[in-house]
């Protein structure tokens, strides 16, 4: 017969642990979100619960009985014998037909007298005293001690009256005589306990409400410690995700970016490619010399621009000699599509061939420089390239004396000025800019200015 009970699985503990860890951190995560004011406000407020609620159902239930247990002492050594105790004197013996019984309490002795009179109870004389006080005391009883008595009126003789003092003569003898067995029996027990070396434990019995302000209290310090504790690890989580979640958001902006660079660089190198080959096939008919030398500009150009475009999209950047080693043959390419309207001039001193330099970018300025600003002016003009440290960063500048920024009939949208700006502040953040302005001789002069680094990894 198979059971149908199923066993516990290392899975089934793992999943209470895995609740446990969760309900924790949610616990912590809430300690850490309140203020501390709210904290101590909400602590005084559960612990006058706890004490309104120790008093009431079901906490003020005891579960058992009170209970007296005897256990063996711990080993101690033994102690010197004290001095034997003057031996009392034993209490006198009831009066037959008196009505006087004695009974000892606390260490001192009390008389009960019931007669036709009434009821009297009083503290008797010690035996030192008793016979210099026996002349002026009637019945032994000490008139310095307080004592209780009860008359009865000697008008009254009914049988009912008697009846009731001869009962409760009796009650009072039974409740003398159960006292001081009781007192012996214990008295018995103390001294067996004593003889075998025991002692008199008291164990109350259990009652939840007696527990609960404590566990509270220990509640509210736990909970305390918590929140000191979780408030410097949630802060530090809490800034991690935000800095992944930015990183996350800078690698994204930064792969539309370079998608959209990619696509204008697609859009412009076809077109410039064909009017460039188209030209040399006129050149070719009209002065091959000067064909032939467009030709060698156009395999130079390809020959530099290719491979160092799949290195800046694996890479990101790449030196300024590499960047001019691009615009050198497509000035030159232009120069003879425009003839005697287009001058160049490039003012980049060796040293500075090394710095690191972002791909695309200074070829974005110069085609927009031609496109926007000295294609369309029917004299032409000229365009210059320059590079300087300017406190402590790479200034790189392109100028042309065309038309003016925004002037011309065939004036762009400015997506490409906005996506260099954008891949500039992701690169570099607020360390790199780019400006606008108007060139001194007339035009536009564009300034890219990025913190300076050697190829190597150096930073100025």
């Amino acid at each position: 017969m198979v059971s149908s009970s199923t066993p516990s699985t290392p899975g089934s503990s793992s999943s209470f642990l895995s609740t446990l860890v969760r309900g924790f951190s949610a616990y912590a995560r809430w300690l850490d979100s309140i203020s501390w004011k709210r904290f101590f406000l909400l602590s005084i407020l559960a612990m006058i619960v706890a004490g309104v609620a120790s008093e009431l159902p079901p906490f003020n239930i005891r579960w058992g009985e009170d209970k007296v247990i005897y256990r063996p002492r711990s080993a101690t050594p033994p102690k010197a014998p004290k001095a034997p105790a003057a031996p009392k004197e034993p209490a006198p013996p009831a009066e037959p037909g008196s009505g006087k019984t004695f009974l000892d309490i606390n260490g001192k002795r009390y008389a009960i007298t019931i007669d036709d009179n009434g009821i009297r109870i009083g503290p008797v004389a010690a035996a030192a005293s008793a016979a210099a006080s026996a002349a002026s005391v009637p019945d032994g009883v000490h008139v310095d001690l307080p004592g209780v008595k009860v008359d009865v009126p000697s008008n009254v003789n009914s049988p009912e009256v008697r009846a009731a003092i001869e009962e409760a003569k009796s009650a009072i003898r039974e409740a003398i005589e159960d006292a001081k067995e009781a007192e012996r029996d214990a008295a018995e027990a103390a001294a067996e306990a004593e003889a075998s070396g025991m002692k008199e434990i008291r164990i109350k019995a259990f009652r939840p409400g007696d527990d609960l302000p404590g566990f509270m209290f220990l509640l509210i310090f736990i909970s305390g410690v918590i929140k000191l504790m979780a408030a410097g690890r949630f802060k530090a989580e809490a800034q991690a995700v935000v800095a992944t979640e930015m990183a996350e958001s800078e690698a994204l902006k930064r792969q539309v970016v370079e998608a959209r660079m990619a696509a204008m660089q697609a859009q412009v190198e076809p077109h410039f490619l064909f009017n460039t080959l188209a030209s040399i096939d006129h050149l070719i008919e009209t002065d091959p010399p000067r064909a032939s030398k467009m030709q060698k500009n156009l395999i130079a150009l390809l020959r530099a621009s290719m491979p160092t475009m799949r290195e800046a999209n694996a890479q990101g950047n790449r030196d300024l000699g590499r960047e001019l080693s691009v615009i050198r043959p497509y000035l030159e390419i232009l120069k003879v599509r425009m003839e005697d309207r287009l001058a160049t001039d490039i003012r980049v001193s060796d040293g500075l061939l090394s710095a690191e330099f972002p791909p695309m970018m200074l070829q974005s300025l110069v085609e927009n420089a031609i496109k926007h600003g000295l294609e369309p002016k029917p004299e032409g003009g000229s365009l210059t390239v320059s590079a300087e440290i300017v406190h402590g960063k790479l200034a790189v500048k392109v100028a042309d004396t065309g038309l003016g920024f925004g002037k011309a009939a065939t004036a762009g949208t400015g997506i490409g000025l906005a996506n260099i700006r954008e891949r500039l502040q992701l690169l570099y953040g607020n360390k790199a800019s780019l400006t606008v302005a108007e060139n001194p001789g007339g035009g536009t002069a564009v300034t890219i200015t990025v913190p300076y680094a050697s190829h190597s990894g150096e930073t100025a």
